[in-house]
């Protein structure tokens, strides 16, 4: 997990995970930049619609969560 989190890269994970990943880093960046080939590196990768969707929302509802979280200043002291 600690190679995950330093660098994702290259990070003992599968083929499926790393696609998964880069395009959830993608979304985190800058969503307005997905575009119908990362869709279908997902399904490429063994991903069907329902799963893209779950992978997009999750992605999605904690980049939201941890916005809310920054601009009340959660966690800072």
């Amino acid at each position: 997990m600690e190679a995950l989190e330093k660098d994702y890269t290259t990070a003992p994970i599968t083929q499926q995970e790393r696609v998964m990943v880069d395009y959830v880093v993608k979304l985190t960046k800058d969503a307005t930049q997905v575009w119908k080939d990362d869709i279908e590196k997902l399904r490429a990768a063994g991903f069907d619609d329902r799963g893209i969707l779950q992978i997009t929302l999750i992605a999605s509802w904690f980049n939201y969560i941890n916005r809310v979280a920054d601009a009340l200043g959660v966690g800072r002291e």
